[in-house]
């Protein structure tokens, strides 16, 4: 991590080696009660590290055991839309990366463009649309390739994994937005025809920072609710409530995927 980010790593999450990140999307913090947990650090305690203030964002990092896998787990994200650059949006992205991470797995509430993922299924993404207008690699050179920006083998790793547990798992294109307002009806169409087929405000600036570091990255979407004009009203109480019923289907599928890596691509 360069000094430009200022981020000083503390003692706690020192020697614990994870290999792989996740970052939870809104109402998902319950994820960790699935794991062997080893330490717990507030984002305030990581000198630099912006603090998630958003409902259904906890703001701590958690260090923790799934099956032979270390894990650090931010419980929560901040958001484009609270007025945080895009630096600070993938801060704990870097943050992951000096501590060893070799494989990111993304998390988010989203609504559903499509008619198959009803809400309260996932959604894996195979791909998606930086529609925010800004990129974490600002102010640099970096010409990274995003030909696979989430990985085709970590897909299929996944893929395995939710057959075997009998977990309904869709590929989709995500579309990022830059909120915080929802859609409307006519951008819902839009982005239908651009080929999405879920929509949210996160985790796009998160996959380009990842994969710019050369981290492997994986995504999914909670299908919290339908997009604007496909069904009734939106708002973000309904987001946490699907979010936190679906938090366990996250968490069966993440162990079957980490627990049992000899049996999965």
């Amino acid at each position: 991590m360069s000094s430009h980010d200022e981020i000083a790593i503390p003692p706690a999450l020192r020697g614990f080696n994870p290999t792989w990140g996740v970052i939870l999307g809104s109402g998902l913090g319950a994820f960790v009660q699935s794991l062997s947990i080893h330490a717990v650090v507030p984002f305030a305690d990581v000198a630099g590290l912006p603090v998630p203030r958003v409902a259904g964002h906890l703001p701590r990092l958690v260090l923790a055991q799934l099956g032979e896998e270390r894990l650090l787990v931010a419980q929560g994200r901040v958001h484009s839309y609270e007025g945080h650059s895009p630096r600070e949006v993938t801060a704990t992205v870097r943050l992951m990366h000096a501590l060893g991470i070799q494989h990111l797995a993304l998390t988010n509430s989203a609504g559903s463009l499509t008619p198959q993922n009803v809400p309260g299924t996932w959604m894996m993404i195979s791909d998606h649309l930086n529609l925010t207008g800004i990129s974490p690699l600002l102010g640099t050179a970096t010409f990274a390739d995003m030909s696979e920006i989430y990985s085709k083998r970590l897909r299929t790793r996944f893929s395995h994994a939710a057959s075997e547990a009998g977990i309904a798992l869709r590929d989709g294109v995500y579309a990022g937005v830059l909120g915080p307002q929802y859609e409307t009806p006519a951008e819902i169409r839009m982005l239908r025809i651009l080929g999405a087929d879920a929509v949210g405000m996160s985790t796009v600036l998160e996959a380009i920072q990842a994969r710019a570091l050369g981290i492997e990255v994986a995504g999914f979407s909670c299908l919290t609710n339908w997009a604007a004009g496909l069904a009734g009203t939106l708002s973000h109480e309904e987001v946490l409530t699907m979010g936190t019923h679906t938090a366990g289907t996250l968490a069966r599928l993440l162990r079957r995927a980490l627990s049992e890596p000899a049996r999965c691509p």
